[in-house]
């Protein structure tokens, strides 16, 4: 997603990108970095060149990515362990996720449930497949709704993106990149659907207007009146789902 003007974008050497609030105070001696569970800082001295931010936050680039690494396993659910049940959010409502014996691994959505079917005995080898198999499932629910979303809002906004990537991101939900591919957020499958719609149609303006202007905001209000409620539920409730996240398909 592009960002406000009080944002910069960190790509790091592991090929994340890292959203990072920035912050001139005229009594600053000096240019700092902090991580908390609002995210990443950076502070310097009123007057410093953008360069120069830019430069120091290259310098502390792994430091950084390693912070919210163990920012975001400190605040991680239960690990998910073979063959017990559990609870995820799933498209914004609590299902059952629950293991069963098969001989050929795959996943359905059958009665409210999310079924794990795989061969026994369920241990840290099967594991690997779940979360496989929960990749992929999660995949498929966000390209299923970005499909109909393009098809109902790139007629009108006659901007198509020339593609859509979905991977985990460390601190942004989507963003479009100067070749106008959007790369949407997995965590977003686990998001009620307007808070997916609302992504979408952001990194859609973006196609028109490659930055936040009122004539962009405008934009997305013309298309989707409800943009800032769902905006501040990924605020409020973002970080958990990365970390929901990266409990169902992380090693």
């Amino acid at each position: 997603m592009h960002l406000p003007d009080n944002y910069l974008e960190l790509a790091t050497p592991t090929g994340d990108t890292i959203k990072v609030l920035r912050a001139a105070h005229p009594r600053a001696r000096r240019l700092r970095l902090t991580v908390t569970s609002g995210g990443a800082r950076v502070s310097y001295p009123s007057g410093t060149h953008p360069a120069q931010v830019f430069a120091f936050l290259r310098k502390h680039a792994n430091w950084l990515e390693r912070k919210l690494d163990e920012l975001q396993i400190e605040d991680q659910p239960p690990p998910l362990l073979p063959g017990r049940p559990t609870l995820i959010p799933l498209r914004g409502e609590t299902t059952r996720m629950v293991w069963r014996d098969g001989a050929f691994p795959r996943i359905d959505y059958a009665d409210d449930r999310l079924l794990l079917t795989l061969p026994k005995p369920h241990n840290k080898r099967t594991l690997g497949a779940a979360r496989s198999l929960l990749h992929s499932f999660l995949q498929a629910q966000i390209r299923r709704d970005v499909s109909r979303h393009l098809a109902r809002y790139v007629p009108e906004l006659g901007y198509a993106p020339t593609a859509i990537r979905v991977k985990p991101l460390k601190s942004l939900w989507g963003s479009l990149d100067t070749r106008d591919c959007v790369t949407l957020d997995l965590a977003l499958a686990l998001a009620p659907p307007e808070a997916l719609k609302y992504v979408v149609i952001h990194e859609l303006c973006h196609l028109r207007y490659r930055d936040h202007s009122p004539r962009f905001w405008a934009l997305v209000g013309s298309l989707y009146p409800d943009w800032q409620t769902q905006r501040d539920w990924l605020k409020t409730r973002g970080h958990a789902l990365k970390a929901e996240l990266a409990r169902l398909i992380q090693a």
